[in-house]
Order: structure tokens, then C-alpha cells, then sequence
């Protein structure tokens, strides 16, 4: 009988292990998901355009969508990098609250052609929001953005407290 409950203790020890690796993964898993709204509203509060597709009629879009990037530093600087295809820079808001570094944009994207018989249209509307955790304090009025070729870098300068300084050791 003590061998049975010995089981029972481990098995529910491993559940338990198990679910809290779960929610460890999902918890930092959760940044690199983005939440894109296809029906709701811009940065303007207007009402966007309903997100549709091409020749068979509309079909709704995903909510959550990977926005792909990147999170470096070195000594001096945090660098983002956004994979954001299809936009114009004006399409863009970045801001600094706290620690964390706020993305917000709208996507507009309309193209036709005509083949033959044929005419293909395509659209896609909405806007996405991505807030990205920052593991320092940044001077944000010092911050710098660039957007080229779909691609957005984010200059961060770290505070300067949060830079640290070397301590060198002397002999005697």
C-alpha cells in the first residue's frame, strides 16, 4: 500500500511540474504573439475597413499573428527590429512607457490586376498592437526609428545607471 501512495505522490508531483513548465513557456511565449484587429479601430479612432479577400468573397482573419523581430543590446543601446512588410512609415506609433517599448500600426494594403478575363483584387485591413518588455530602464527622448524595406530598427539608449560601470581592481 505504501508503494502504491509513494506513486500516487509522484505521479501528481510530475503533473504539477509539468503544468507549471506550461505556464512558464506560455507566459514568455506570450510576447511574440501580436494582437492584430481586423474589424476595430485605428490609432485615429476611425472605424477600418472590413478584412477581405480575394475573388470567392470575405473571409475573417486571424486575431493573433507573429510580427517576427528581434531584441539585442550592447553596451550602450537596446535594438528592436519588427518585420513589418506592407507599411509606411506613417502607418506607424512608437512610444516608450516605463520599461516596456509599445508598437502600434495599421495596415492598408489594396492591389488589383487584370489578367485576361480575369481581375483579382486583394485587401487586407487592420491594425496591430505589440508591447515588448524592456530588461533596463532607456532614455526614450533619446530613441531613434528607422523603417526601410519592411523592416523597423528601434535605437534604445540605456539609462545611464542601467549601464553599470567596470571596477577595475588594482594590486597594493
Amino acid at each position: 500500500m505504501d508503494k502504491l501512495n509513494e506513486l500516487k505522490h509522484g505521479l501528481e508531483e510530475t503533473w504539477h511540474s509539468l503544468g507549471e513548465g506550461w505556464r512558464q513557456v506560455l507566459d514568455r511565449a506570450s510576447g511574440a504573439l501580436t494582437r492584430f484587429t481586423p474589424n476595430g479601430r485605428n490609432k485615429h479612432g476611425e472605424q477600418t475597413a472590413p478584412a477581405s479577400s480575394s475573388v470567392t468573397g470575405e473571409y475573417p482573419s486571424s486575431n493573433w499573428a507573429l510580427l517576427a523581430g528581434d531584441l539585442y543590446e550592447d553596451a550602450d543601446k537596446f535594438v528592436v527590429r519588427l518585420e513589418l512588410p506592407g507599411l509606411d512609415k506613417q502607418d506607424l506609433d512608437i512610444e516608450v512607457r516605463s520599461d516596456v517599448l509599445v508598437v502600434r500600426g495599421e495596415k492598408r494594403y489594396e492591389q488589383e490586376s487584370t489578367s485576361g478575363r480575369y481581375r483579382i483584387r486583394q485587401c487586407a485591413f487592420g491594425s496591430f498592437h505589440r508591447s515588448i518588455p524592456l530588461p533596463l530602464p532607456v532614455i526614450a527622448d533619446k530613441a531613434a526609428a528607422h523603417y526601410r524595406n519592411g523592416v523597423l530598427r528601434i535605437e534604445l539608449p540605456k539609462a545611464e545607471h542601467a549601464r553599470g560601470r567596470r571596477i577595475e581592481v588594482r594590486t597594493g
